[in-house]
């Protein structure tokens, strides 16, 4: 891994993260998302949930875990992305069932952690 550059990591956990979320049953609708000023990893579809998920990786925990890289100008960011990609399926955040879910891997991949509803948007 040390190898990799920093978007190629990026790319390299998303995917881990995708065929994680898919063996669990989650269908993938997209990944990698652009607008200006945020990015949604993966859109993947949960029963009649649309759900964004966050992919973050951490080597170790000896710094925190994963999740706890996510600030809350993040957070806004996220909800914006999520909001304009509804937009383009011509879908509303307000009617839609949505949810912000994030995949943290550890360990160089030994450690994948699901957490549902992870970002609120309240």
């Amino acid at each position: 891994m040390a190898l990799l550059s920093k978007l190629s990591k990026g790319l390299f956990f998303e995917s881990q993260a995708e065929q994680y979320l898919s063996a669990c049953g989650l269908t993938c609708l997209g990944r990698n998302f652009r607008i200006k000023g945020g990015e949604l990893d993966l859109i993947m579809q949960d029963g009649q949930s649309i759900v964004f998920v966050e992919v973050r990786y951490r080597k170790n925990q000896h710094y925190g875990h994963a999740a706890e890289t996510v600030t809350f100008i993040k957070q806004q960011r996220l909800i914006k992305a999520a909001n304009l990609w509804l937009l383009k399926q011509g879908l509303s955040i307000h009617s839609t069932d949505i949810r912000f879910d994030l995949v943290a891997i550890h360990q160089n991949g030994k450690q994948v952690e699901w957490i549902k509803n992870a970002i609120t948007q309240g």
